[in-house]
C-alpha cells in the first residue's frame, strides 16, 4: 500500500519541471493528463483485479504480477530521455502502467478484511492507511532529497541511464518494486482468512459461504461511502497536484525552490499523520466511529479547503524573469549555468492573476495542517466502516469499486486543475472544492444511522431442560450433576 501510494505522490512536485525539460511544447494542459494517467489505468483494472482476487482465493499472485508491472514501468519512466521523440506520449504511457499496477490496492484492502476480526479492524486498516498517506506525502519529501542532484544530474550510462532530480524518483521506484515483490514470496507472507470463520462460529452456521450469504450489506450506506471517498480523495489529491504549480504562481517560487520547499512542507504532514493516526484508536473507543468520521475528519476538511480562499488584498505577482543562478548555488542544487534564467510568479496568460487576490503563506500553511489531520481520521473511518458493513462475504469486487472512486477523483484533480484553476483561479477552484465537502459532510449526517454492520440471524438457542432426559451427558458433564440446579427451583421454573 505503501509503495502503490508512493509511485504515484513521488512524480508529482517533479512532473512539470521534467515534462517542460523534456518537451517545452507539452504544457500545462499535457502534464494534467500525465498525473490522470496513473489514477485513470487503477480506475479501470481495480474491479477487475479484486474480481480476480475473489476467484483466485489468494493475493499473492495478482500482488507479484502488478509489482513486477510497477518496477518495469518505473523504469521507462527513468529512462525517457532515450527516446528520440514523442516523449509526452512515453511518459504518458509510463504513468499509465504505473496506475494499472496498483489496482493491487483493490486485493489489499479485501485481504485486510478478511484477515482480521471485527474488534481489530479499525486498528489493522489505521496501520494500512498510515501507510498509504506516508506514501503520498514522503514521495515529495524524497523528491526534495534528490533535488540537490540538478536538472543535469550524473550519466551513469552515457545516452541511457542519467540520475538527476528528475529520474531518481523513478529508480526509487524501481528498487521498492523488487524488494516488495521479494516479500510476497512464500517464505515471507503467509495468507490467513478469519473474518468469515469468526462470524461463522458467533453465529452458529455451518459453513463460511452460508454466513456471508445470510449477511446483506446496505447499498445506501454503501454508495454514501463510496461517494465520501471520492470526495475526500479528490480534496487531498487536488492539493498535491497543485502544490507546486500554486506556490510558483502565489509566491513567485522558482522551481527548486517549489520543490524544496514542498518537499519539506508535506514530509512534515507526514509526521503529523503518523500522530494522528495513531489517536484514531483512542478516539474510537472514547466516541462512536461515526462521530469520530464527521468531526474529526471531513470537518477538518472543510476548514483547510475554506482557508485556501484568497482573503488578501493584492493580486500575486505577474511573471517575469530573472536570474536564478546564485539562488541555486545558495541550495546546493548542481548544475546551473552563471547565465541562466527562469520565469517566475503567476503567468500573464492567467487572466485571472490581475484581479483575484493573493494567497499569503500562512493561510497555505494553516489549510495543509487542518488537511494532515483530517485526512488520515476520514480515510482510515471510510474504509474501516465500508468493511463492516460488507460484512463477512468477500470483499475483492466492492474495494475494487471504492479504490475506483478513489481514482476517478485522482483523474478528475488533474483535469480540474488544468480548466478550473488556470482559467478561473483560487477563488473558483477552492470554492468548489469546499461546497463539495459540505455537502458530503451533510449526506453523511443524515444516513449516520445506517452506517453499522448487517445483523445476521441470531443463534438458535436450545433448552437444556428438554436434553436432560435425551442425553447422558449435558454439556460435558452427567446428566444428573446438570439437573441437580433445576431441582431447586420451583416446578413452573423447571417447567
Amino acid at each position: 500500500m505503501f509503495l502503490m501510494s508512493l509511485g504515484f505522490s513521488i512524480i508529482l512536485t517533479g512532473v512539470w519541471p521534467y515534462l517542460d525539460k523534456l518537451d517545452p511544447t507539452a504544457g500545462k494542459e499535457f502534464m494534467g493528463y500525465i498525473v490522470g494517467a496513473n489514477p485513470f489505468g487503477q480506475m479501470i483494472f481495480s474491479p477487475l483485479v479484486g474480481w480476480w482476487g475473489n476467484r483466485l482465493g489468494s493475493i499473492r499472485l495478482p500482488l507479484m504480477l502488478s509489482l513486477t508491472v510497477f518496477t518495469l514501468s518505473s523504469t521507462c519512466y527513468s529512462m525517457l530521455e532515450i527516446f528520440p521523440w514523442y516523449r509526452k506520449y512515453w511518459m504518458l504511457g509510463a504513468r499509465f502502467f504505473v496506475g494499472v499496477s496498483s489496482a493491487s490496492i483493490a486485493v489489499c484492502r479485501s485481504y485486510l478484511s478478511a484477515a482480521t476480526k471485527i474488534k481489530e479492524r479499525t486498528a489493522a486498516v489505521s496501520m494500512v492507511s498510515l501507510a498509504q498517506v506516508l506514501g503520498f506525502v514522503v514521495g515529495p519529501g524524497l523528491q526534495a532529497v534528490v533535488t540537490p542532484l540538478g536538472d543535469k544530474g550524473i550519466s551513469l550510462i552515457p545516452g541511457v541511464v542519467t540520475l538527476d532530480m528528475y529520474t531518481a524518483a523513478g529508480w526509487i521506484n524501481v528498487l521498492l518494486g523488487v524488494f516488495n515483490c521479494l516479500l510476497f514470496l512464500p517464505y515471507f507472507f503467509q495468507e490467513r482468512r478469519i473474518a468469515a470463520r469468526e462470524a461463522m462460529l458467533h453465529h452458529g452456521m455451518e459453513s463460511e459461504e452460508e454466513t456471508w450469504k445470510q449477511a446483506h450489506p446496505d447499498y445506501i450506506s454503501s454508495w454514501t461511502l463510496i461517494c465520501a471517498f471520492f470526495v475526500l480523495v479528490f480534496n487531498f489529491v487536488l492539493l498535491e497536484t497543485l502544490g507546486t504549480s500554486l506556490t510558483m504562481d502565489q509566491f513567485a517560487w522558482t522551481k527548486a525552490e517549489a520543490l524544496y520547499y514542498m518537499g519539506i512542507l508535506m514530509s512534515v504532514g507526514a509526521v503529523v499523520a503518523c500522530i494522528t493516526f495513531v489517536a484514531i484508536g483512542p478516539l474510537c473507543k472514547r466516541f462512536p466511529e461515526r462521530k469520530v468520521l464527521m468531526w474529526g475528519g471531513f470537518f477538518f476538511m472543510v476548514v483547510g479547503r475554506a482557508l485556501y480562499i484568497p482573503w488578501g488584498n493584492e493580486p500575486p505577482i505577474i511573471a517575469e524573469e530573472i536570474a536564478v543562478a546564485q539562488l541555486n548555488e545558495t541550495y546546493g542544487y548542481v548544475n546551473t549555468a552563471v547565465n541562466e534564467t527562469e520565469i517566475v510568479g503567476c503567468p500573464s496568460v492567467q487572466k485571472w492573476c490581475y484581479y483575484i487576490p493573493a494567497m499569503t503563506i500562512a493561510q497555505f500553511l494553516l489549510g495543509y495542517a487542518f488537511t494532515a489531520v483530517g485526512y488520515p481520521i476520514a480515510v482510515t473511518l471510510i474504509q474501516t466502516i465500508f468493511s463492516k458493513i460488507l460484512g463477512p462475504r468477500p470483499q475483492g469486487v466492492w474495494m475494487g469499486l471504492m479504490t475506483g472512486a478513489g481514482c476517478l477523483s485522482r483523474v478528475m484533480g488533474p483535469v480540474f486543475v488544468s480548466f478550473v484553476y488556470t482559467r478561473y483561479g483560487t477563488i473558483w477552484t477552492f470554492g468548489i472544492t469546499t461546497a463539495m465537502m459540505i455537502a458530503s459532510m451533510v449526506w453523511l449526517q443524515l444516513v449516520e444511522k445506517r452506517l453499522v454492520a448487517p445483523d445476521l440471524p441470531p443463534v438458535s438457542q436450545t433448552h437444556v431442560e428438554l436434553q436432560v432426559l435425551s442425553s447422558e451427558v449435558i454439556n460435558g458433564k452427567p446428566s444428573l450433576e446438570e439437573y441437580k440446579p433445576l431441582q431447586k427451583k420451583s416446578d413452573s421454573n423447571c417447567t
